[in-house]
């Protein structure tokens, strides 16, 4: 079994991407091979506006997702902090689920506690550790800058985990 999985990590100023590619041999369950494909942001200018702002995502995700080809998607689920922080977020996060439906691509949806077990073991878990088992996972020599596309990347990892 082959899969192409994108991990998303909503936002409207920065929207994190990371596409793993995972292996598994039928005839060996644990052999299996997880290899980091591309990863990094999208972003989108402060001072436009919010319309242009959408249609920026709208656009370079749909660009994003034809080049990828990926076979799953993973994205973190809202996490509610500051409320114009979460609504901002939430916009962006309505144009990102109107592009996989157009697209037709099958997603899942991780909080972030299900990221930090998942990648370290421990649900509360600092940014850093997850950080580091993502670059340990992957088998790269640093961790992948800047920290939403290494965060993308844990949301692939998970969404790996748990097919």
């Amino acid at each position: 079994m082959e899969k192409r999985i994108l991990g998303l990590d909503p936002g409207l100023a920065i929207l994190g991407f990371g596409l793993i590619n995972c292996k598994q041999n039928q005839a060996k369950i644990q052999d299996t091979t997880v290899d980091m494909l591309d990863f990094g942001v999208i972003s989108t200018p402060a001072g436009a506006e919010m319309g242009q702002r959408l249609c920026t995502l709208f656009d370079d995700l749909h660009t994003l997702i034809k080049e990828l080809q990926p076979d799953l998607v993973a994205i973190e689920k809202l996490f509610f902090y500051r409320m114009s922080s979460t609504i901002l977020v939430a916009q962006a996060r309505g144009v990102l689920m109107l592009v996989l439906a157009q697209h037709r691509l099958p997603y899942v949806e991780f909080t972030p506690a299900q990221v930090k077990l998942a990648l370290t073991g421990y649900g509360n878990a600092e940014k850093y550790e997850v950080q580091e088992a993502v670059a340990q996972e992957l088998n790269l020599d640093e961790i992948p800058k800047p920290d939403d596309a290494a965060d993308a990347l844990a949301v692939a990892l998970t969404a790996w985990f748990q097919i």
